[in-house]
């Protein structure tokens, strides 16, 4: 398992990456080896704020389809297009190309709920 040390951590399995007032998410490398092989992602919340904690898509994989939860408050600007063609990316770089949206960062004192990768890894 990959924990990076540059990401926040939700007790839901998604990840953040913050870049000045823009941030990246996806889910851990632990959720996408649960889900196993990742078929297709769905994020009907372009454009829209979602609140931290509340549902901003869903990912679905061979044998279920999971919720994805925003760690933080934030207007989402952007949506991985690779993964409608790639939707395994996911599974491949969850860290990397396999990132599902990019947000705009409402609330940064959010983020200090978050788990950083020690307390991540210990939560599992």
């Amino acid at each position: 398992m990959n924990f990076p040390g540059d990401i926040r951590y939700t007790s839901e399995h998604e990840w953040i990456r913050v870049e000045g007032d823009e941030a990246f998410v996806g889910i851990t490398d632990y959720a996408q080896s649960e889900l196993g092989e990742i078929v297709f992602v769905d994020v009907p919340t372009l454009g829209e704020t979602v609140g931290q904690g509340e549902v901003f898509g869903s990912i679905e994989a061979v044998k279920t389809v999971s919720d994805l939860n925003m760690p933080v408050t934030g207007e989402v600007l952007e949506i991985n297009g690779a993964l409608d063609a790639q939707p395994e990316l996911v599974n491949n770089d969850p860290y990397g190309e396999g990132w599902i949206i990019k947000i705009s960062v409402k609330d940064a004192a959010e983020l200090d709920s978050l788990m950083d990768a020690n307390a991540y890894q210990a939560s599992l």
